[in-house]
């Protein structure tokens, strides 16, 4: 693997491979690395967090290492001072820096700075910690069969669930498709990136996105910094909802997938989100196990 992780062009084929068998291991005894012994890992935060803190905390833990969450607000960084010497500094100090923030140069200029591993934990263009999680969720429904999975999302297209999911799937020979409208398209860089054998498709029509899908999956429609446009969000994007008429046209054994949180009655309905198809909370759980993975593979 290279030095990070900032989005899921960052690995290839072989590394996610790699990922993928490590998370396996590592889910099925907690317990059977301490990879990180004597080791810190700082986790910036910018954006408020329930999994991402919890899941990188404890794996840090779980891992023998020392892990120091940061509020971004309360750091130098808070008061002005340059991304770029704040990874200077941290490189001194700590052995990894897990940052959840806004802007993805912000992670990019701590990366080029840094001399040790940085792994992005969200911006606003990417998620790769969340997707690799996913398609981890997708192994084990499978027995490791990703090749050939067809996976719709719906919703906001240009969103980082799905530029992320977009490049994750090329990378694990998905069919992807993507269930927006024209205000909500993936770009063309991000459609069109050469990821993989996979293939990304985008649809305005989301009935013929999910025709078929073997996973369908959403986030939800207003995300973090964009609260300013939550009305004009929600009736572009209500006839994405995933509900039962929606996933009637779906694979009869397709599963349901959702980062978390959701907005029950907006993205998706209570009873799809409850329903035996659902996986969410499997998604949830994996967010740890993969992020385990990672650091161990960066932190060598």
């Amino acid at each position: 693997m290279k030095k990070d992780l900032l989005t899921l062009q960052d690995i290839t084929k072989e590394d996610l491979k790699e990922i993928l068998e490590l998370t396996s291991k590592l889910k099925n005894d907690r317990q059977c690395s301490k990879s990180l012994a004597g080791k810190s890992v700082g986790v910036i935060f910018a954006k408020s967090s329930t999994r991402t803190r919890v899941s990188f905390e404890v794996g840090i833990h779980e891992l023998g290492g020392n892990p120091l969450i940061l509020d971004q607000s309360k750091t130098q960084i808070g008061r002005g001072e340059t991304i770029e010497d704040t990874a200077r500094v941290l490189s001194r100090y700590l052995h990894a820096i897990v940052i959840r923030t806004f802007k993805h140069s912000d992670v990019e200029g701590l990366a080029a700075n840094a001399s040790i591993p940085v792994i992005n934990a969200l911006t606003d263009d990417y998620h790769p910690c969340q997707v690799l999680a996913d398609l981890f969720t997708i192994y084990e429904l499978t027995g490791g069969q990703l090749e050939g999975k067809s996976i719709a999302f719906m919703g906001d297209g240009a969103s980082n669930m799905s530029n992320s999911i977009i490049l994750g799937g090329k990378l694990a020979g998905m069919d992807v498709r993507i269930g927006a409208p024209k205000e909500f398209k993936p770009s063309d860089e991000i459609l069109n990136a050469e990821n993989g054998s996979g293939t990304a498709t985008w649809y305005e029509d989301p009935a013929e996105a999910a025709k078929g899908a073997d996973f369908v999956y959403t986030d939800v429609f207003v995300s973090m910094g964009f609260e300013e446009e939550s009305k004009a969000r929600l009736e572009t994007l209500v006839p994405y909802q995933v509900n039962a008429e929606l996933m009637s046209v779906a694979a009869p054994d397709a599963k349901i997938l959702h980062c978390l949180p959701a907005h029950r009655g907006e993205e998706i309905t209570h009873d799809v989100l409850e329903s035996h198809q659902s996986v969410v909370f499997d998604q949830a759980e994996n967010r740890l196990h993969v992020q385990k993975a990672v650091l161990e593979l960066l932190c060598k």
